[in-house]
């Protein structure tokens, strides 16, 4: 037998790792952050729409507490001045006069009515009238105190000066950084939410 020798030693190709794959996910997955809407900060002043309303509760007040005073004051002189009107042809200049003073004797009880409804309302402690109370508003001065009776008196005439002025002094409260109309500022007050 021929033999050749011991036998040679096996060799092994060298062993090489695995290539690695990444996985088709991310370890850790992200989110998009979620977008949270916020509303607009809020004005802390009444802007011009709620004292609008706030001004015909006011109106619907003063009108139910007026409509009596027509018809105690105005409809007995009206009525027989309507009736002497259809029996001569005119009516007397004396009926005329009646009725014309009842007229005014009424006009200065309503606006005599509405500055007490309204400046004793205000300087006291719920700060506003009865609208602004329901929607609660109140009436301050700059400093955010309770107003007195005597600024509170001064702003319900000034109120007058906005109606007269084709009531631009009520829809500057519309334009305005704090929401003032021009009897606000001539009286030094301000309307705020609470």
């Amino acid at each position: 037998m021929w033999s050749a020798g011991p036998p040679a030693p096996i060799q092994s190709a060298p062993v090489q790792p695995a290539p690695t794959v990444a996985p088709a996910y991310s370890p850790q997955p992200t989110y998009a952050q979620p977008v949270v809407y916020a509303p607009a900060p809020s004005s802390p002043y009444g802007g011009f729409w709620i004292r609008f309303l706030a001004y015909i509760i006011d109106r619907l007040i003063l009108g139910i507490v007026a409509t009596p005073l027509y018809f105690i004051l105005i409809m007995p002189r009206l009525l027989p001045l309507i009736q002497d009107a259809e029996s001569n042809g005119e009516p007397s200049p004396q009926m005329i006069a009646a009725l014309v003073g009842a007229g005014v004797t009424a006009g200065c009880l309503v606006l005599i009515g509405a500055w007490l409804y309204e400046a004793l309302l205000t300087c006291s402690s719920w700060q506003g009238t009865i609208g602004k109370k329901v929607l609660r508003l109140k009436v301050t001065d700059e400093a955010g105190s309770r107003i007195g009776f005597g600024r509170s008196t001064g702003r319900f005439f000034a109120k007058i000066l906005s109606q007269m002025i084709l009531w631009i002094g009520f829809i500057m409260i519309g334009f305005t950084d704090r929401k003032r109309g021009l009897h606000d500022m001539i009286a030094g007050t301000l309307v705020m939410k609470y």
